[in-house]
């Protein structure tokens, strides 16, 4: 990845924290998660110049995020996942086979917009998130055919979910968002088209609010 794109990468997530509420009635809440993916896919280029989607089996991801919001509706967050093994055992009809090794790391910086329920002080807040960041993937096929392996790239992703505290400081946080990559794969050799690589994620975790 091209020292421009890193600089733009940090520059979004920078943003991301630069939009959150600052003012003492801000809410910051960081959220450990566990989640699981689906309905995985990505273009595969092969040395003869043909381009196969493949389809990958459901595995698990987690990770944290941190959100920032106060008393209106309109806050920041930086959302960070990794899935280990994300494309092992390829259930696409192409033959490719992918080691136990690949996995998928994302960091976004999104805006959030939630309406607590019940106006002022309510303890369950649905929202929707957007945003965009730096999607990672390694992937290592077991025949060794890849040229390219580890793709770092710029993705997106939009969502929605819903908090919930059982007490001031406490709760729970559920959450379904869809990533997909930016760019095409005129830049791949041998490998995996990321513009065409997107999935879904559901997640789970417990808030804590400070």
């Amino acid at each position: 990845m091209s020292v421009r794109k890193w600089l733009l990468s940090a520059a979004v997530v920078t943003a991301a924290c630069v939009a959150a509420p600052r003012s003492a009635s801000a809410d910051w809440t960081i959220t450990p998660f566990v989640g699981w993916n689906s309905g995985g896919s990505a273009d595969v280029s092969g040395a003869n110049s043909s381009t196969v989607t493949s389809t990958f089996d459901h595995k698990v991801d987690y990770g944290v995020s941190l959100t920032g919001m106060g008393a209106g509706v309109i806050g920041g967050e930086i959302d960070f996942g990794y899935s280990p093994n994300f494309f092992a055992n390829t259930s696409g009809s192409n033959g490719v086979q992918f080691a136990s090794s690949s996995n998928v790391t994302t960091l976004t910086g999104n805006l959030i917009v939630g309406v607590p329920v019940g106006g002022h002080g309510a303890q369950i807040r649905p929202y929707a998130v957007g945003g965009v960041g730096l999607i990672r993937s390694n992937v290592q096929d077991a025949a060794g055919l890849f040229a390219v392996n580890t793709k770092n790239d710029f993705g997106f992703d939009v969502g929605g979910g819903v908090m919930g505290f059982f007490t001031q400081n406490v709760g729970l946080r559920g959450d379904v968002r869809y990533f997909r990559g930016f760019r095409g794969t005129s830049d791949n050799t041998v490998g995996l088209g990321v513009s065409n690589f997107n999935y879904w994620r559901t997640s789970i975790g417990v808030s804590f609010k400070f």
